[in-house]
């Protein structure tokens, strides 16, 4: 009896402490995501994605409804009269033997009449037919490269966001140190002012600097929550759910392999934008082919089976059956040039896809070099960008040092804080560049889902 006792209360304490797991979740209502994590989540909850899944399923079901148009077919039929008023003929009365000339009016029929009956038919040979169930499986094949796309788009999309908000958030960083140091300043400006080594319009041209820092970070604040909200909408989320990103610029500039990337050989085939042309040119080869086919015979084959009730008594009916069996052809002779003109107008469609495939073919391999230079420049701005720093770093060290000895001024230190941030805006700018241009060339090289 303590046995069962101790296993109900164990059981009772598991389910509470699973719950408060489950409702803690729940009412955190928040996202901890690495690059990867936010990406397959996006494939899973994006709603265009989702959109495209059912484009997927429509396009499986037209497949099949072009299929089973060609499979045998069954239909049957019943059908109950009851004749209230059965129909009256005159005929001649030399038929009954009466006198020439004379009308006798006869009834013909019986009260109830009622049939039932069967009919089975089947596609022979349609050169249609077998056409459009290839182009329904090509239209199936588009939606699965349609949705490829998407799950690119989406990937491209949420690549170039959390870029957007880490560098957001790194620019944040600076301003929020720089505002430290122009504090610590003003307060040393302060100080140098009371005791006359300083004038009010350095204390003033402080403040002022602080203020415009102020500014600047409120601006910002608001440009990372729209790139939130931006990456909400992108993973398919509730507007309030709370996102954290779990990795740093560093770990994105440590992947940036610039000799590597650009030494990758690329492959038409990789492109989706070159697959789906490729796709949509089959497609207007079958499109040509179709209207050719419509000059061919159709052959169909069928049989019924009917049988016929008549009486004047639903329990008592006399029954005789039916049935046939038979062949259908159906030949196209004269459409008075229509059919040629359908063939003709598909031809230059197809001819018109051939040359925008061809044309997408060779932008692709003109981006393709473009991209490279691209990284190549990027690279190189950002490496310059990044020493840039460091010297006016030091200079606004220098001149900081020497304005709290008496030796510079304050248009000095402020024009030395104004070519540190610009240092460091240039180079967030510079990183931001280098992490898209690679971003766009992972994406010609299909590299986004590795």
């Amino acid at each position: 009896m303590r046995v069962r006792v101790k296993n109900k209360l164990l059981i009772i304490i598991l389910f509470a402490t699973v719950t408060s797991m489950v409702f803690g979740q729940e009412a955190d209502n928040g996202l901890r995501l690495s690059l990867g994590e936010a990406q397959e989540y996006a494939i899973l909850h994006n709603k265009t994605i989702k959109a495209s899944k059912l484009d997927i399923e429509a396009a499986r079901m037209s497949t099949w409804e072009a299929i089973s148009g060609g499979l045998p077919k069954v239909d049957g039929n019943a059908s109950l009269n009851d004749n209230l008023k059965l129909m009256t003929t005159l005929l001649p009365g030399e038929f009954l033997g009466l006198p020439p000339g004379e009308k006798v009016p006869i009834q013909f029929g019986s009260k109830y009449n009622t049939s039932y009956g069967l009919q089975v038919s089947q596609l022979l040979f349609n050169a249609s037919y077998f056409v459009g169930v290839q182009t329904a499986r090509l239209a199936e094949e588009l939606s699965v490269q349609g949705l490829e796309k998407s799950e690119q788009d989406t990937r491209e999309l949420i690549i170039s966001t959390y870029y957007l908000i880490l560098v957001s958030e790194e620019s944040l960083k600076i301003l929020d140190e720089n505002r430290k140091n122009l504090e610590e300043m003003l307060f040393a400006t302060k100080s140098m002012f009371s005791v006359g080594m300083a004038e009010e319009t350095d204390v003033d041209q402080m403040v002022s600097n602080v203020s415009m820092i102020d500014n600047t970070r409120r601006s910002m604040e608001r440009n990372i929550e729209v790139s939130y909200n931006l990456m909400r909408f992108q993973l398919g989320v509730e507007p309030e759910t709370v996102i954290t990103l779990t990795q740093s610029l560093e770990n994105f500039i440590e992947e940036v392999n610039v000799i590597a990337l650009s030494a990758q050989d690329f492959d038409l085939q990789s492109s989706i934008d070159y697959r789906l042309l490729s796709s949509q040119e089959r497609l207007s080869e079958l499109a040509v082919k179709m209207q050719k086919s419509t000059v061919l015979p159709t052959l169909s084959g069928f049989y019924t089976y009917n049988e016929s009730g008549m009486g004047d008594k639903l329990n008592d009916l006399q029954w005789f059956p039916n049935s046939m069996i038979g062949l259908q052809l159906s030949v196209p002779i004269f459409a008075s040039g229509q059919r040629y003109s359908k063939i003709k107008r598909a031809e230059f469609d197809l001819q018109k896809i051939r040359t925008n495939k061809s044309m997408v073919s060779d932008q692709l391999r003109l981006q393709e070099k473009q991209l490279r230079y691209n990284l190549l420049n990027a690279n190189e701005q950002f490496q310059s960008q990044k020493k840039n720093v460091e010297v006016a770093k030091r200079i606004y060290t220098s001149v900081e040092n020497k304005y709290k000895q008496g030796v510079a001024s304050s248009l000095d230190l402020t024009q030395a804080n104004g070519n540190y941030l610009d240092a460091e805006n240039n180079y967030i700018s510079s990183l931001m560049n280098l992490l898209q241009t690679k971003l766009a060339l992972d994406k010609l090289l299909n590299n986004l889902s590795k």
